[in-house]
């Protein structure tokens, strides 16, 4: 049981949660000088201010600081390559809490080598933003089964139409791919629809809680022609990439709602964006793209039954106090020799 443990902040929080840390976790000395980081535009902004910059002797006394440190809240200036300069500089560090749920992709762009990261425990974000996320993914499969782009169609046109049914998530099947923190939250809330959720799993066995089937990721193509909307919750890493491709988007129900929260990677785009022009998926709620921001020239912009999210659906103004709240868990775990929450695998990096 460890009696102090110094951890430089690296990433902006406000004095308020800072002093919350100390106050719930005593034995964390939490270093920081908010003058050395980027101002927040919003809660959860964990890169700041983009026009902001340190003079030279503001960076050399950022360094000192994370140089010092045995533990660091957030990954300096959230950049791979200022994270593998503080490992290689600091080697007392032991634990890195990341601020994104996907945070482990960093730490692999980062190029660290395999014994730097024996000696370091990542950690991520992974569940803050489950509650969020699960809400845009209810709203992308509700705004696909009562046909929104329809709606909005005949509304900009002022046009009257005919009346048309409509879908109920009380009769649909949903599958969600991916069963971590925001796939549970996911299928939690889609049962209060009645919804009937099918989950993926490598491992098998009995559903868990919240989901009535379990199919492996490798049976995508059999299980998507059985449902009606696909939310895909997953990180983005080798094994997932592209995942949800020209295979599995051939296999859906024509007007299948597709909801993207994980990675941008797992799905295809090339293939997304030719199954929502001949209409086998109805609608696409996508909050995360393969490359970010998304390009201009893009034809998913244009689309009319796709919704373009910029990567803003995880944020709320309890986002900075969930995370901090999820940093004073796992230093108390550290300091008491106990397993810490969400550590990064560092072959696949999620």
């Amino acid at each position: 049981m460890a009696e102090r443990l110094r951890v430089v902040l690296a990433t902006p929080l406000d004095e308020e949660l800072c002093a919350m840390i100390e106050r719930e976790e005593p034995r964390v000395e939490l270093v920081r000088d908010h003058s050395l980081l980027p101002p927040q535009r919003h809660p959860g902004d964990h890169s700041g201010d983009p026009g902001w910059s340190r003079t030279p002797e503001q960076q050399a006394r950022f360094e000192e600081l994370l140089d010092s440190a045995e533990a660091l809240y957030g990954i300096p200036d959230v950049d791979a390559d200022a994270l593998a300069r503080t490992v290689e500089a600091n080697p007392g560090l032991r634990w890195v809490q990341t601020m994104a749920a996907g945070g482990g992709a960093t730490v692999r762009q980062a190029g660290l080598s395999e014994e730097q990261l024996k000696s370091i425990t990542f950690t991520t974000s992974a569940g803050v933003h489950g509650g969020p996320l699960a809400e845009f993914a209810l709203f992308g499969l509700l705004a696909g089964a009562k046909t929104l782009p329809r709606l909005q169609a005949h509304q900009s046109a002022h046009h009257w139409a005919d009346r048309w049914f409509m879908g109920q998530l009380e009769h649909q099947t949903v599958l969600v791919v991916g069963l971590g923190g925001i796939g549970t939250e996911v299928a939690r809330r889609l049962q209060a629809f009645g919804t009937r959720v099918i989950g993926t799993s490598r491992h098998g066995g009995e559903p868990p809680e919240f989901v009535d089937e379990l199919v492996h990721p490798d049976d995508l193509v059999s299980a998507v022609g059985r449902v009606d909307g696909v939310v895909v919750t997953l990180p983005g890493t080798p094994s997932t990439e592209n995942l949800v491709g020209a295979a599995v988007l051939d296999a859906v129900r024509p007007g299948t709602t597709l909801v993207s929260v994980g990675r941008g990677t797992v799905i295809d785009e090339d293939a997304l964006v030719g199954a929502l022009r001949d209409g086998r998926i109805g609608f696409a709620a996508l909050d995360v793209f393969a490359v970010e921001p998304l390009a201009v020239d893009s034809p998913l912009w244009d689309l009319p039954n796709v919704l373009v999210s910029p990567h803003t659906a995880a944020l709320d103004e309890a986002e900075d106090r969930r995370i901090a709240e999820l940093f004073v868990e796992n230093a108390r775990r550290l300091l008491d020799g106990e397993p810490l929450r969400n550590v990064v695998d560092t072959v696949e990096f999620y």
